[in-house]
């Protein structure tokens, strides 16, 4: 008798003759979640198996495999053989495992999906559920509201699995499934949750980072560093694109309104990030903006900053999410901690005392004529650095 850890995906049953593609890819996603680690990884009709591991690897598989995107809930689960007395006894320990000697409410749920076990599902659930209070009368039957689910799953493969408790997992689409995506990840809290929630959606995450080196320290960009490997843990590998904005800071700061700062910053990082994904295949642009949260962040500052992009959208994922939500998912990520680390990031270079929070796409137009645009966006790209980042770097 061994245990088993049973995963069952949600969203992914939506889908009509393509649905083998997205299995396919979850298969994958859960294999590469789990390298390392000695184990099998099956899929058996409509479910996925981890198996064959060392039992010890429990909590550590079930802590991996709950963070796969794509599946709603995992069970723990011993695996025998589908004979009645095996499964009896397989039923009985794992009363055995859940016992503290209080009262507790129970019912037996069985499906049986081999249809040559020779005992109907209902009959079987009474069955199992007299012999547990034969052996534990401190269990009471309780088929409405019971503290305890013992689950029978009698499938064709011959094997039987028996569980008692699910555990939550965090649902969404396998990642990938969604394409690639290309995260501006600023260092503060809200990009990092962005990158979350795309990857949720199925969308592979690469990042770009902006930083103004020696005005922001090498620290900085290490904290940038943490929150993507942060984020391999949901995403995969991410490779994370460094580029310099130095020299551009400085030529606004010395050419344009103050005032207009942080709009042509935003529009220029725009125009870097379209010609990253068109040189790496990248199908949007993620941001982590939420409106109003700040003067770029007004329906005005979107407009303006939106207009520079031509051939791709630029999606965000928290436009309608308060300060208190994005922080809240970000502990819950365990992204919050790093994030308010104190090391400053290039927006916050020669910040202007009063931003415009109601730009227009001609007066950005017109600012941006004081200041070479294109060639300092080539320069940019040439001069930018990337890294490779992953769970276990």
């Amino acid at each position: 008798m061994k245990k088993v850890v049973i995963l069952r995906y949600g969203e992914i049953h939506l889908k009509g003759k393509n649905r083998g593609t997205f299995e396919n890819m979850l298969l994958q996603n859960l294999r590469h979640a789990l390298e390392g680690i000695e184990c099998k990884v099956s899929r058996i009709a409509g479910r996925y198996l981890v198996s064959e591991f060392e039992q010890e690897h429990i909590k550590k598989i079930t802590d991996i495999c709950k963070n796969v995107f794509g599946f709603v809930s995992l069970s723990v689960a011993y695996e025998v053989e589908s004979d009645k007395e095996v499964i009896e006894n397989a039923v009985l320990k794992q009363i055995a495992d859940i016992d503290d000697g209080k009262e507790k409410a129970f019912k037996v749920l069985t499906k049986r999906a081999d249809k040559n076990f020779p005992v109907r599902s209902d009959i079987f659930s009474a069955d199992m559920g007299g012999v547990i209070l034969e052996k534990y009368p401190n269990f009471k039957v309780d088929v409405k509201n019971p503290e305890i689910e013992i689950r029978i799953d009698i499938r064709e493969s011959g094997k039987t699995y028996i569980s008692s408790s699910v555990i939550q997992c965090v649902g969404g689409m396998p990642v990938g499934s969604a394409g690639k995506g290309l995260l501006m990840l600023s260092g503060g809290i809200d990009s990092p949750v962005a990158g979350y929630m795309m990857a949720k959606r199925g969308m592979k995450i690469s990042a770009v980072h902006f930083h103004s080196y020696p005005y922001t320290s090498e620290l900085a960009k290490e904290k940038v560093v943490s929150l993507a490997r942060i984020l391999t843990k949901y995403n995969g590998p991410i490779k994370l694109h460094l580029v310099s904005f130095t020299k551009i800071q400085e030529e606004i700061h010395k050419n344009c309104d103050d005032a207009y700062m942080i709009n042509i910053i935003r529009r220029i990082m725009m125009r870097v990030c379209e010609r990253l994904c068109e040189s790496e295949g990248y199908k949007a642009i993620l941001t982590g903006e939420s409106l109003g949260q700040v003067a770029s962040q007004t329906v005005e500052s979107i407009t303006t900053t939106n207009n520079v992009v031509k051939n791709i959208p630029v999606l965000r994922p928290l436009v309608a999410f308060d300060k208190t939500e994005i922080i809240k998912i970000s502990k819950e990520i365990g992204a919050f901690e790093t994030s308010i680390l104190p090391y400053e990031d290039c927006c916050t270079v020669f910040l202007p005392d009063s931003p415009i929070i109601k730009p227009t796409i001609k007066q950005s137009e017109k600012q941006e004529k004081y200041i070479d645009v294109e060639g300092l966006v080539n320069e940019a790209i040439a001069g930018a650095e990337y890294v490779i980042i992953s769970h276990r770097s």
